[in-house]
């Protein structure tokens, strides 16, 4: 794994330390540029690694991100009321975030925010359509990041973000794998803030990949939270990244290999 894939980040330019595995099976051709897929539940779920999306970006890798929800349930810190209208809002707060962390798309599937951990075995459930969605569209990538089986802090949509991405992967044959990473925080580096008190930790042995990013991947990444108004006060969306950088990321932003 770290031989194929650091010469994989060295074709696209992008910074990847890669941990000890077998080899990669969706490692792309020297001088073909790195396609990273990013698969979320809700705008600003980018955030937990908004340094690393700017520094691959950046660095010549396409990145493309995927909401399965407009977020159309809130809460956040607007006035607007849960419905389509905040979910329109939000999506533009999406495109705002991925246009300052340089993604080349952005995709709305658009299956009900709050909704894809219900009825999960019916046949009309939110997670049934999501499945056909992301098995249609996720289509050849090299990389896809998405939320680890704890969804962060045990979200139900995120949560079923990563058990669908899991599922479409693990059926994929050898050589049409992509490589698949889950976000994670490395235990004892939880943010020393309420709101994330309750959040997932990893076990640092686990998390052995990451992402470097530069000062400047750092400023794309404020800039990121600073589009998503309805979610967060201005004190919240200033502060947010530099407290990132300085508890759980510490220069990278960490990953799990799920396979």
């Amino acid at each position: 794994m770290i031989g194929t894939i650091a010469r994989a980040m060295a074709a696209a330019g992008a910074l990847l330390a890669a941990g000890a595995g077998a080899a990669d099976e969706g490692a792309p051709a020297r001088g073909q540029p790195l396609n990273v897929t990013v698969v979320l539940a809700h705008p600003d779920d980018e955030l937990p690694m908004a340094p690393a999306l700017a520094a691959l970006a950046r660095q010549g890798a396409r990145v493309q991100i995927a909401y399965a929800t407009q977020g159309d349930a809130g809460p956040g810190v607007s006035d607007l009321a849960p419905g389509a209208a905040l979910g329109e809002v939000r999506l533009k707060e999406a495109l705002c975030a991925a246009d300052a962390l340089g993604a080349a798309s952005v995709a709305s599937l658009n299956r009900g925010d709050g909704t894809l951990g219900v009825g999960v075995h019916r046949e009309s459930s939110s997670a049934r359509k999501l499945l056909a969605d992301l098995t249609e569209w996720l289509g050849e990538t090299d990389m896809i990041l998405t939320w680890g089986p704890d969804g962060g802090y045990g979200h139900g949509d995120h949560r079923m973000v990563s058990a669908l991405v899991t599922q479409i992967v693990q059926a994929r044959p050898a050589g049409k794998r992509p490589k698949l990473l889950y976000v994670g925080i490395p235990a004892g580096r939880l943010p020393p803030v309420p709101e994330m008190a309750t959040w997932a930790v990893t076990d640092p042995a686990l998390l052995t990949e990451s992402i470097g990013y530069t000062p400047a991947d750092l400023a794309a990444a404020t800039a990121a939270a600073q589009c998503h108004v309805t979610q967060f006060d201005a004190a919240t969306r200033a502060g947010m990244m530099p407290l990132f950088d300085a508890t759980m990321w510490q220069g990278k932003v960490h990953f799990r290999p799920a396979l």
